[in-house]
C-alpha cells in the first residue's frame, strides 16, 4: 500500500509538479463552486430536495454556530461552512474508486489547518485591532507571551494530526481488508468509514469555531480593560 506521504505526480507546469493530491483538491473546489453556484441560482419559494438539502446545512451551521461561539452566525458563516463541507466531501471521496481522499495526506491537512490559523488572527484583530489581539498573548502577564504564542501553533498543529490520523487510518483498513477478503467483505467498513468522515469533518469545524470565539472574545476584553483604564 501506498504510503501516505508519497504523492503520484501526474504532471508538470513548467517546473511545478502536479500531484494527484492536488488534482483531487482542485475537482472537489471545483464541484462543490459550481454545484454551490447552480443551485443559488435555482432557489424558489417551494424548495427542490437539493435546496432543501442546502438550507438544512446551512441551518445546521448557523445553529452550530450559535451553541458554540455564542455570537450571530453572519460574520462566520462562510467561512466555517465552507470548511465543514469541503472536509466532509474530502473525506467521502475516498468511495468513488481510484480516488484517494485529500485529507489522508499531510499537506492537505497542514493548509486546512493553516487557514485555521490564519481565520483566528483575522477575526481576532477584526474584533479587538491589532492592538487588542496582540495584548491576548500578554494575559494575565506579559511571561506568558512566549507560552500563548506556542499554545496557538500546538492546538492549530492537533488539528492537522487529528485530521490527518483519523481519515489515513480509514483509508488503510479499508484498503488492508478489500486487498485481502475481496469486494463485498468490506462494505461495513466503507460505511464506518462514512460516519468517521462525518463526525472528523464536524469535529474540524467544532474546533475551528472554538479558536475564533476564543480569540474574539479575548481580543474584544482585551479593549475593555484597555479602556477602562
Amino acid at each position: 500500500m501506498k504510503s501516505p506521504l508519497e504523492n503520484t505526480v501526474l504532471f508538470h507546469i513548467g517546473p511545478v509538479p502536479i500531484t494527484e493530491v492536488v488534482v483531487v483538491t482542485w475537482a472537489i473546489m471545483a464541484v462543490l463552486i459550481v454545484g454551490g453556484a447552480f443551485l443559488a441560482g435555482r432557489l424558489a419559494v417551494r424548495p427542490s430536495t437539493s435546496q432543501s438539502i442546502l438550507e438544512m446545512i446551512v441551518e445546521t451551521v448557523d445553529s452550530q454556530i450559535r451553541d458554540t461561539m455564542k455570537v450571530e452566525p453572519e460574520p462566520y458563516r462562510a467561512f466555517v461552512g465552507t470548511l465543514f463541507v469541503f472536509v466532509l466531501v474530502a473525506n467521502w471521496s475516498s468511495l468513488v474508486p481510484g480516488v484517494e481522499p485529500p485529507t489522508a495526506h499531510l499537506e492537505t491537512d497542514a493548509a486546512l489547518a493553516l487557514l485555521v490559523f490564519v481565520a483566528v488572527i483575522a477575526y481576532g484583530i477584526r474584533a479587538g485591532g491589532v492592538g487588542g489581539y496582540l495584548r491576548t498573548f500578554a494575559t494575565p502577564t506579559p511571561l506568558m507571551i512566549p507560552l500563548n504564542f506556542i499554545e496557538s501553533v500546538t492546538r492549530t498543529f492537533s488539528l492537522l494530526v487529528r485530521l490527518f490520523g483519523n481519515v489515513m487510518s480509514g483509508v488503510f483498513v479499508i484498503g488492508i481488508v478489500l486487498s485481502l477478503a475481496g469486494l463485498l467483505v468490506p462494505i461495513p467498513f466503507m460505511a464506518l468509514d462514512l460516519l468517521t468522515g462525518a463526525v472528523q469533518a464536524y469535529i474540524f469545524s467544532v474546533l475551528a469555531m472554538v479558536f475564533i470565539a476564543g480569540a474574539v472574545g479575548e481580543a474584544e476584553e482585551s479593549n475593555k480593560e484597555r479602556k477602562a483604564k
